[in-house]
């Protein structure tokens, strides 16, 4: 089965062709019916792949398709990294990918550019599997690119609103900013190491700090991928796109912004665990920064009244605790906590979407309120993926996120309570967003109400599935005090070395969780008593402050934005145009004017030509003279 993973990129590939090629006559219902079947091909393949290494874990290995790159001694071959890792994020990407890919096929149904979606969207997954698929750094760069490419057509799909084309020019720049610190990263790799390919590069780095490296090379490298996972991840300070990024249809922010594309910063270094194990400088560093993102995004989503920013900053806050797991070493947690977060927040971007198109395309909470009674299976679901994130017992994201706050306790007392706070956190703001969404008396008007109903099946069925996996997608990663045995954790092993992760005793154990459970059910009923007479005045003071965002936009504006546009303006006018341009167009008129006295030498005039004749005729005698003296 692994001899065939090239089909896994391929069926999405051919999908986007098809559909990108033949976008203006193609059928709408063939167009979602073929998209949605080449995700259903490639999850099929992946799933064969993944019970094959999980039965034989010998299986893995890199299966090579051709010379990419063959420049003197640098051989950097078009190859795919088969192994526990790469299988694993094939099926969180195939998977949640074509359920999306369902319940789009109704979402998007009365959209003119429902063909051309599909296209995208099949590219988006294409470029992503060969992100995760890539058996070095170079392929795994090519996908990282496609998926900005994905990003930046998806977010901007309703391009007539010049908001939203802002918000996709916002999301492709600053990814570049961050790819830039990559695409050093690597080649400081390709110079160092003389490879870029993981079975050649990882090996070396096997039995400790080889003797040319220096620690401080090892610390730049590693902190050069860490730029580059803090664009695509929205880490601080590169995280301000992914909230605009919630312009794009409610679909593109569940496997864009939820499941897939931002966690491949997170891949990116749990890959590279082996250089980040011999850099603590930048390890502390990945921690810290998770650490401050996950507690800023998660104070900022308190005061939110947009219903998908409220979900996108908790994404930040949420990616955030997986950067905190990278830097204490868990890199096991950190993919469990991926694969956790796939399911109940792809499972909450939906079932916001499924909300806004009752709502007839409003996303404002104040507006809502007591949808529940018309709305049974999109609330039920939705209350489900609100206790798996904010981690009650039983649901999925306990296990991953009390696995991260664990090995953070074992490394550092100060980044578990930080992390407690984050939490306790997620807790009160996902629940005010469920209570104000689907409790209570409904506040919009009355032509909303109206209309208020159900969705049809292809966005239910979806939703029921991914509760589902948000309640029994943690038992994979039970911790010592269930079970001697941590599934996850012993398939990505052979992938996957967990840095130095002292074991907690029982006792500290139960001790964390009960703390833990204790406060953030304290904070949920906090958020039930306040969403039970809701008020809606205007904020003042730190809440003002946090509504909005805590002008981290209007900084970055001020200080970056505003500064270059007015030096570019410079340039433009005094480099650009009076400098470059003078020169260019002054040697055109300098050409011109020569052009036009020559021209008055060839009059016609016999005469002129006989004098021309007799005068250069003399200058030569008068050379011939000089010459000979």
């Amino acid at each position: 089965m692994k001899d065939l993973v090239y089909l896994v990129p391929l069926f999405p590939l051919i999908g986007f062709l098809i559909n990108g090629l033949f976008w203006k006559s193609m059928p709408k219902k063939v167009s979602g019916v073929l998209a949605s079947a080449a995700m259903l091909a490639s999850f099929a393949v992946s799933l064969g792949i993944f019970f094959e290494i999980k039965g034989n874990p010998a299986a893995a290995g890199v299966v090579h398709l051709f010379d990419f790159i063959k420049s003197g001694t640098v051989n950097i071959p078009f190859a795919f990294q088969v192994d526990a890792l790469s299988s694993l994020f094939l099926l969180i990407i195939t998977g949640v990918g074509f359920l999306i890919h369902v319940y789009s096929t109704s979402y998007m149904h009365d959209d003119p550019g429902f063909t051309k979606y599909f296209a995208y969207l099949n590219f988006f997954v294409f470029a992503m599997l060969l992100l995760v698929l890539g058996a070095n750094y170079v392929i795994m760069f090519i996908g990282w690119e496609g998926v900005g490419l994905a990003s930046y057509l998806l977010i901007g799909f309703w391009y007539k609103r010049r908001d939203y084309t802002n918000a996709s020019k916002k999301a492709f720049i600053m990814n570049r900013i961050g790819d830039l610190g990559f695409l050093v990263g690597m080649f400081l790799t390709l110079y160092h190491f003389g490879t870029a390919s993981y079975g050649e590069l990882f090996p070396q780095l096997a039995h400790g700090m080889p003797a040319n490296i220096s620690s401080g090379t090892m610390n730049a490298i590693a902190i050069c991928f860490f730029i580059g996972a803090m664009g695509k991840s929205a880490q601080i300070p590169l995280y301000t796109w992914l909230p605009d990024a919630m312009a794009g249809p409610t679909p593109v922010s569940a496997l864009i912004h939820a499941a897939t594309m931002v966690t491949a910063g997170i891949y990116m270094i749990a890959r590279s665990s082996a250089v980040y194990n011999l850099a603590p400088v930048a390890q502390n560093l990945v921690a810290i920064i998770g650490l401050a993102t996950a507690l800023f995004a998660a104070t900022i989503a308190l005061k939110q009244y947009d219903i998908k920013k409220v979900l996108a900053y908790s994404t930040v806050s949420q990616l955030g605790y997986m950067f905190l797991a990278l830097g204490v070493g868990s890199y096991t947690g950190a993919v469990f906590h991926v694969m956790t977060h796939a399911f109940f927040k792809a499972l909450l971007f939906l079932g916001s979407g499924s909300v806004i198109h009752a709502m007839g395309g409003e996303q404002d909470l104040r507006k809502m309120g007591g949808l529940g009674k018309y709305m049974r299976i999109t609330q039920i679901t939705f209350l489900l993926g609100c206790l798996a994130i904010a981690g009650i017992p039983g649901f999925s994201g306990f296990f991953s996120k009390d696995e991260i706050l664990a090995a953070a306790y074992s490394r550092n007392p100060v980044f578990y309570y930080l992390g407690l706070a984050g939490a306790l956190m997620t807790a009160f703001y996902m629940f005010r967003l469920y209570f104000f969404t689907f409790t209570g008396s409904f506040r919009g008007t009355h032509e909303q109400e109206h209309h208020l109903h159900e969705s049809p099946a292809a966005m239910t069925l979806p939703l029921i599935v991914l509760a589902i996996l948000s309640v029994v997608g943690g038992y994979i990663g039970l911790p010592e005090v269930f079970s001697e045995h941590h599934m996850l954790g012993e398939y990505l092993a052979p992938v996957v070395q967990n840095f130095d992760v002292h074991h907690l005793s029982h006792e500290t154990e139960w001790m964390l969780m009960g703390i833990s459970v204790t406060l953030i059910v304290i904070m949920i009923v906090m958020a039930a008593v306040m969403c039970k007479k809701p008020n809606f005045k205007e904020n003042t003071g730190i809440a003002k402050v946090l509504e909005n965002k805590w002008y981290v936009d209007e900084l970055y504006d001020n200080a970056i934005v505003k500064p270059l546009k007015g030096l570019a303006c410079l340039l433009d006018k005094y480099a650009e145009r009076s400098g470059i341009d003078g020169i260019v167009n002054g040697v055109g008129r300098l050409v011109n004017w020569g052009s036009g006295r020559l021209r008055l030498l060839q009059n016609g005039q016999v005469g002129t030509y006989i004098f021309a004749m007799v005068v250069g005729v003399i200058l030569l005698f008068v050379v011939g003279l000089f010459l000979a003296v």
